[in-house]
């Protein structure tokens, strides 16, 4: 069985450095974040009523950012489900592997930053839930 649950994950706040032309939040790798960034990709341009996500990952650490706007991270283990409201640049939701996640509520404008621990590795998805609650309480 894969122990992480939705407990696990984590809302970060970063120190923003203020000026008078805006505002800088900076995200280092293995210092703010216990990973190494190996992959950035954001969505955007999300039509209102649609959702995103809808699966999980065996190995991969991500932190999800709303760059822009607002929308929410639903988060499940297989038992448990957590709803994470985004909508400041200088939060973020840190996941760890072995959860199932959706984005949901975005916001017209949403921008969502994710960071991953690893590179794109189809092998590393768990794209149907009933697959990846076979996995997740597999013996």
């Amino acid at each position: 069985m894969h122990k992480s649950s939705v407990f696990d994950c984590t809302l970060l706040q970063f120190s923003i450095n203020h000026r008078a032309v805006g505002n800088i939040t900076a995200i280092n790798e293995n210092c703010e974040i216990p990973f190494a960034i190996k992959r950035v990709y954001y969505l955007y341009d999300v039509p209102g009523g649609e959702s995103r996500g809808g699966h999980g990952h065996k190995a991969l650490q991500q932190l999800i950012v709303a760059a822009s706007g607002s929308f929410d991270v639903i988060v499940n283990d297989g038992k448990v489900k957590r709803t994470f409201s985004l909508s400041r640049p200088n939060v973020g939701l840190l996941m760890p592997p072995g959860l199932w996640r959706e984005l949901d509520n975005f916001s017209s404008g949403s921008i969502c930053l994710v960071l991953a621990s690893l590179p794109y590795d189809e092998e590393d998805y768990l794209r149907d839930y009933q697959t990846y609650l076979d996995w997740k309480f597999k013996a």
